[in-house]
């Protein structure tokens, strides 16, 4: 595992991309994932992922409503977002696929297309339709068209299996230390292509054209090639020095106001989850573990709520971008829908105790919760499943596309709400300025291609 020099401190490999600098694949990646950990995972100079949080009602502003929290968006919001995905994530992604293929170097170029589906998907997920097709031709295609959600989703599986296939060249030339997420383990490289295709499988079991056995089945196939333990976990370590501190212990400096919800923590204390304090820290004015309700009219003390505990936003945290444990629970969901909620119970309490062991629960705790939560049935199996995916995953992008295909867990609209609870975000205004297209029209309560539940 690598250890990053810089948190906040990245290189765009390439500013203009009508004019690309020659630079070698293993000076590429390292700022490339350094974006994707900063700027994609994280929102960094952003805000798609802490807004995505927030409608999760995970975290919260302690300022007074409207704000993100209470669904106040405007196009310009998701300027800065736009661009990390785009100019510097997909840009440079591009670059260094280009260049791998060109040199051979099918590891750099497999990695490269893996990343690519990732944060593709990390976008049509938040904004739907997408410029892909002609979004990287420069100023041959000054506006490129938008591609469906539908296309999008064949292209994000299409550039898994391309991956997946230039790891089996077996090039020589491999990734090191430059490779901040596997250290150049292709083998690993590959269980992560495989447990995406499910991820994605999953996402359209509810899709215009799509049967929920049918995905289930692809899902299940895939995974049987996905990731096998906690190790396989794709996470950027840090070294918590200055410059290098987790992208989430800079999300919750008190400079930001964000702190936890209240929504987030209560549900702890209701489900008495021993993960409480491996996750949680008490608020530091009264040693209590409390959320601040979102949409209030006043501000509170930021040492009267709770933040993450280290583990997920110490300074030199993991930020995990993929978890073992979303393979289990997707197994367990897709195992559902196949053979039933018994034959999904053991996947389920696998995903459970595979978080534990990762935060430090003891196995007497971990024996507790797991006999309190109870068996799978056919009214609770799913809510089950995707609450704890949802506790697994936290601080993820994923539980927003979650919570939309399954409504679980199960979400109220917050006090002082503009609106019902999002269902995507908007265009952000330079695109709109630069690019016009008809789908840039949308609110932000209207529904993606994928999301009919």
């Amino acid at each position: 595992m690598v250890s990053l020099a810089g948190c906040k401190k990245y290189l765009d490999v390439n500013d203009d991309p009508n004019r690309p600098i020659d630079v070698k694949e293993s000076l590429m990646l390292p700022p490339i994932q350094m974006l994707i950990s900063q700027n994609i995972s994280a929102s960094g100079d952003g805000n798609l992922s802490v807004v995505l949080q927030q409608y999760l009602q995970v975290m919260a502003l302690n300022q007074v409503a409207p704000n993100f929290g209470t669904y106040q968006m405007y196009n310009i919001d998701m300027d800065g977002d736009w661009n990390n995905v785009y100019v510097r994530t997909l840009n440079n992604l591009n670059l260094l696929k280009i260049k791998a293929a060109a040199n051979g170097n099918f590891n750099y170029g497999a990695i490269a297309k893996i990343l690519t589906a990732y944060t593709l998907g990390y976008a049509t997920d938040a904004w739907g339709d997408l410029p892909y097709t002609q979004a990287f031709l420069g100023v041959t295609q000054p506006t490129p068209k938008y591609d469906s959600q539908q296309q999008i989703y064949v292209q994000i599986q299409a550039l898994l299996d391309d991956g997946i296939a230039d790891i089996a060249k077996n090039a020589n030339i491999k990734p090191g230390s430059d490779d901040y997420i596997y250290a150049g383990d292709m083998a690993k490289w590959r269980k992560l292509a495989y447990t995406l295709k499910a991820r994605y499988y999953m996402h359209l079991s509810k899709a215009p054209g799509n049967t929920a056995s049918a995905q289930a089945q692809l899902a299940l196939a895939a995974l049987t090639n996905g990731m096998q333990s906690n190790d396989d976990d794709a996470k950027i370590a840090f070294s918590g020095a200055a410059g290098a501190e987790n992208p989430w212990q800079q999300n919750f400096l008190p400079g930001t106001t964000f702190v936890l919800a209240n929504t987030f923590v209560d549900a702890f204390t209701t489900r008495n989850d021993p993960r409480l304090s491996k996750m949680v820290k008490p608020a530091k004015q009264t040693g209590l573990y409390t959320g601040r309700q979102i949409g209030l009219d006043e501000i509170g003390s930021l040492e009267a709520y709770s933040i993450p505990a280290d583990f997920y936003a110490g300074a030199n945290a993991n930020n995990y971008l993929v978890n073992y444990t979303e393979a289990l629970f997707i197994k367990a969901e897709a195992t559902l829908v196949v053979s039933g909620f018994a034959a999904a119970q053991p996947f389920y309490q696998d995903g459970i105790k595979q978080h534990m062991n990762k935060v430090g629960v003891s196995t007497t705790d971990m024996d507790t919760y797991i006999a309190s939560r109870g068996t799978l049935s056919s009214t609770n199996a799913l809510r089950l499943i995707m609450e704890e995916k949802s506790v697994s995953n936290f601080l993820n992008a994923e539980n927003y596309t979650d919570w939309r295909r399954t409504g679980f867990p199960a979400l109220s609209k917050v006090k002082n709400a503009l609106s019902e609870i999002p269902r995507r975000v908007l265009y952000p205004n330079t695109e709109i300025t630069a690019n016009p297209q008809p789908q840039q029209k949308v609110k932000i309560t209207d529904r993606l291609w994928w999301d009919v539940n």
